[in-house]
């Protein structure tokens, strides 16, 4: 491997393909020496403003052998063919979510990176915030009970204030709307939460843009026991929001509601606990785990899980009924 690992960006379909780019170009451990994307215009221009190499064949630039890795953020229905032949080429990857748009395509892809020795990380950020950290520490403790309700909602306003791009609402290439894009957020924090899988899940879509895909989304996952969590995305709300509530048997707990910080109510009033500091985030760990060779278990764990309930809600939504999710593949 070149030390710091030479680093291509493939694809800048993706609002956060920048941010990657930039990712490889300040971390210490990477450089980034490469661009591709399918359409040439715009990778040339993501080129130029990186200082960097446009590579208009794909094929080309993954067979060289001075290059070590790549982040990819191509549309979604591009995830299946271009991770994996950069897979097949040898190459660490680092990808947007969702990983694949079916439960299929995602565990073969973790499978031939696992068959083939690369490094593969999916971005899924929260799950590295002090907030989350801070919550799952409230949940070892038992200081809420029994997880009995859970509800995070994130939002934006990318299609009314005219940031989010026009094709984030193309269904052949986004694969689905706001819960295919922002929603996994809250998808993936559900599951960390109530710490196992849903049994069933039952999405409600809505358009108030009038797009093809939903920019407001309400999901319920169902859990065993009783247990209910509400996750919920829309590209049009003002102001934005994220929130977390949690409700259990002995407490309640709170996070960002009205611009608050974590609030923990056990019974006698609410109480702010304070935030630890970020972990390193995913890009990080990408970065480590190459060096390493150790495998990302936990987040390869949350995207394969996300992949599940993400195909499971647009399902739901389509035919307006509960679906029951795929299983892991090691539960088949």
């Amino acid at each position: 491997m070149s030390h710091p690992l030479a680093v291509a960006a493939i694809g800048f379909w993706h609002v956060h393909a920048g941010d990657y780019a930039q990712a490889a170009q300040n971390h210490p451990g990477t450089t980034l020496v490469a661009i591709w994307d399918d359409d040439h215009e715009r990778g040339r221009a993501a080129a130029e403003q990186f200082g960097v190499e446009f590579v208009a064949d794909l094929d080309e630039l993954l067979a060289r052998d001075g290059l070590d890795a790549v982040t990819i953020t191509t549309s979604t229905d591009q995830h299946r063919d271009v991770i994996g032949r950069a897979i097949a080429a040898g190459k660490h990857v680092f990808t947007e979510k969702v990983l694949a748009p079916t439960v299929g395509d995602a565990d073969e892809l973790v499978a031939a990176a696992d068959a083939a020795g690369v490094s593969l990380v999916v971005s899924l950020p929260r799950l590295y915030h002090g907030y989350t950290l801070a919550i799952q520490r409230v949940l070892d403790q038992g200081t809420l009970g029994e997880l009995a309700y859970s509800r995070v909602r994130l939002a934006h306003d990318g299609w009314i204030a005219g940031w989010l791009p026009d094709r984030f609402g193309y269904p052949a290439e986004a694969i689905g709307g706001a819960l295919t894009d922002l929603g996994c957020h809250p998808a993936y924090l559900t599951r960390l939460f109530h710490r196992s899988e849903p049994t069933r899940i039952t999405a409600t879509y809505g358009s108030v843009t009038g797009r093809e895909v939903e920019d407001n989304a309400v999901v319920t996952a169902e859990f065993e026991g009783g247990r209910i969590g509400v996750f919920e995305a829309s590209l049009v709300q003002g102001q934005g929001d994220f929130t977390i509530e949690l409700r259990g048997t002995k407490g309640a707990l709170t996070y960002g509601a009205a611009g608050g910080g974590l609030l923990v109510d056990t019974g006698d009033g609410w109480r702010e606990l304070p935030l630890p500091d970020d972990e390193p985030g995913a890009f990080d760990e990408w970065v480590r785990r190459i060096h390493d060779g150790s495998r990302a278990d936990a987040n390869l764990d949350h995207a394969l899980a996300l992949t599940r309930t993400v195909v499971a809600a647009n399902e739901s939504a389509a035919a307006h009924t509960s679906v029951t999710p795929a299983l892991p593949v090691a539960a088949h």
